[in-house]
């Protein structure tokens, strides 16, 4: 029998990883224990293996929910009503020669490497531009996937949000945050608040799934850093039942992001005015919510008064500093927004930094640039 003793000893590694893992003296305050947070008929606490199956398993719904039935049942058709058409970009022939030179220059190769293509392949340069034009328009992503991309947005923000208000306007820390600290880590998760982190979890962990299958853009390692911060974000919160803090976390960056989704779903089917419009209201409650509330009003109460109220442990400095890099974040991106906004201003357009992955390709996102 070769095979009971090194399942023994791997079954001894992982029980000692385990427990070194979930020492409560890295998760938890002083004196306190995991037994201590063991769910009972009075109290629910955070369940550590609800974030690694829910959200999952609702992900993997959300994803054929959105692009087998929302897309094109319902955003598609809304797009056409608009006036967008998807329109198919006809392939390139391959070639292995266009192919290496496009890879190194995108849609702007210089006319000596264009001129040695031709004369390699007996081609006229003429016809070399011409497939690296049509192999360029095989890399963008169309106005009518991108609405449709904005409205599944637009849709999950403007739900989650009205179901954050009702959840949290019968909550007590939403009014006094210090309440996130009182009695801590003794705080039971009522069954509003499970789903309001089930939810939104699901949703992130989806946004991350497809992040790699969809259209790159400029900021595309920025937003999946920010994917992963916020899963990151959310997981550790609850793994530590620090739920009330995470809750307002959630409502406080949720709202900005209606009127964002809404001005980008109007410039691309080609109403400029109420772009300009929204994307005022989009930038003000941007610059309210995260750079003034968040971490005036959170990431405050986080570093300044939750040391006067609760014991320090090792995993709330890492949960602060997740907070931190969520803050670095919004300020990058606050930074592109004042442009947009100074762009506007003296130009008369909306125009953004964020450029899909051809640069001629603009559209308006924090995201995009502006398509003209």
């Amino acid at each position: 029998m070769p095979f009971p003793i090194p399942r023994i000893a791997a079954a001894a590694m992982w029980r000692n990883f385990s427990q070194w893992f979930w020492n409560p003296r890295v998760w938890l305050p002083p004196n306190y224990e995991w037994s201590d947070l063991v769910p009972n008929e009075k109290v629910q606490y955070a369940v550590w293996s609800d974030v690694w199956t829910y959200p999952i398993l609702m992900a993997l719904v959300a994803i054929p929910l959105r692009f087998l039935v929302l897309n094109k049942l319902v955003y598609s058709h809304i797009a056409l009503a608009v006036g967008l058409r998807d329109v198919k970009v006809r392939p390139v022939v391959p070639n292995e020669t266009l192919e290496q030179l496009f890879s190194r220059f995108k849609a702007k190769p210089p006319e000596h490497e264009v001129s040695a293509c031709a004369t390699t392949l007996g081609w006229t340069e003429r016809k070399v531009e011409r497939w690296v034009r049509q192999r360029t328009a095989m890399t963008r992503i169309n106005k009518f996937t991108k609405f449709m991309e904005c409205a599944w947005q637009c849709t999950y923000y403007t739900l989650i949000f009205l179901y954050g208000l009702y959840v949290m306007s019968g909550k007590s820390w939403l009014w006094d945050i210090k309440n996130c600290w009182y009695d801590y880590p003794e705080h039971g998760v009522d069954p509003d608040v499970w789903w309001y982190y089930m939810i939104s979890l699901s949703f992130y962990w989806s946004m991350t799934l497809t992040h790699f299958f969809e259209a790159k853009r400029k900021d595309f390692w920025q937003m999946f850093f920010h994917h992963l911060v916020t899963i990151s974000l959310i997981t550790f919160s609850w793994t530590c039942n620090l739920t009330r803090i995470g809750t307002l976390v959630l409502i406080v960056h949720d709202c900005a992001d209606i009127p964002l989704q809404l001005s980008k779903m109007s410039i691309y089917s080609g109403h400029k005015a109420f772009c300009d419009a929204v994307f005022a209201i989009f930038a003000v409650l941007w610059i309210i919510t995260r750079v003034g509330i968040y971490p005036a009003w959170i990431v405050y109460s986080t570093a300044i008064e939750a040391p006067t109220i609760v014991p320090m442990f090792p995993a709330y400095y890492i949960f602060n500093g997740l907070l931190c890099c969520l803050l670095v974040l919004h300020v990058y991106w606050t930074y592109l927004i004042l442009r947009i906004v100074a762009t506007t201003i003296t130009k008369g357009n909306v125009e953004d930094n964020r450029s899909s992955s051809d640069p001629s390709d603009c559209s308006i996102d924090v995201d995009d640039k502006k398509e003209q």
